[in-house]
């Protein structure tokens, strides 16, 4: 355990050296700037600043799991262990993507409406924003879990990594059955009906998925590099 907190707070810190962030962290920021308006409905915010923080997060994980030239990588890799090297860049990405929502979903929260849809009914907001909060971090781990499988080990082109993650990304928003698509849908329809909705089975769906993702990039990254 503490080496993958040592080797995250590497990917860390090699993350902010490298300044590979600030692109992911912008089209973060410019969709929720298209998305989200000041006097929108609160829950209806939160869901656009969860949805739109997917492909951020898959972003962010694959510039974490390939941000180590090669050389460096087999070092870690022998001191520690290829898996848990993996499994640092796969955490790393997904704190920073985590970063990202919990500042946009503040900012959200700042400016939006705790009214529902129509504007007839008040939404309590300190469960509005638990929900809210529970529905980023279902996106952040559905797209850690993007990132985790569509790039290397198991994607070693970088063309075919990077068309995986994006369609991988939509996909994990337009799905019915997936966790994230749950949870935003969850936070609109609740806007719609003045209720809040806290999605706890789509939070733990979102967590069994990324689970399962990181242990399959981990044990192929042990077996490959």
């Amino acid at each position: 355990m503490r080496a993958t907190l040592a080797l995250t707070r590497y990917q860390l810190a090699l993350l902010v050296r490298s300044q590979r962030w600030p692109a992911p962290l912008l089209l973060y920021a410019g969709l929720l700037a298209v998305g989200v308006r000041a006097g929108q409905p609160l829950l209806d915010s939160l869901g656009i600043a969860a949805a739109t923080l997917l492909p951020a997060a898959a972003w962010l994980v694959r510039t974490c799991v390939t941000a180590e030239p090669q050389a460096a990588r087999h070092c870690a890799a022998a001191a520690a262990g290829a898996w848990r090297v993996h499994l640092a860049g796969v955490l790393a990405g997904g704190a920073a993507a985590l970063l990202f929502g919990c500042a946009g979903a503040g900012v959200v929260i700042g400016v939006s409406a705790p009214r529902s849809t129509d504007g007839t009914a008040a939404v309590p907001v300190l469960p509005a924003v638990g929900a809210g909060l529970c529905g980023v971090l279902a996106c952040v781990l559905m797209g850690a879990a993007v990132g985790a499988l569509g790039n290397r080990p198991l994607i070693r082109s970088p063309g075919y990594a990077v068309s995986a993650t994006l369609l991988g990304s939509v996909a994990a928003l337009a799905l019915g059955a997936s966790p994230a698509n749950a949870a935003v849908t969850g936070l609109v329809r609740g806007s719609s009906q003045g209720v809040v909705h806290i999605p706890w089975a789509p939070l733990l769906g979102a967590v069994a998925v990324a689970g399962l993702a990181a242990a399959a990039a981990c044990a192929v990254a042990a077996r490959r590099e």
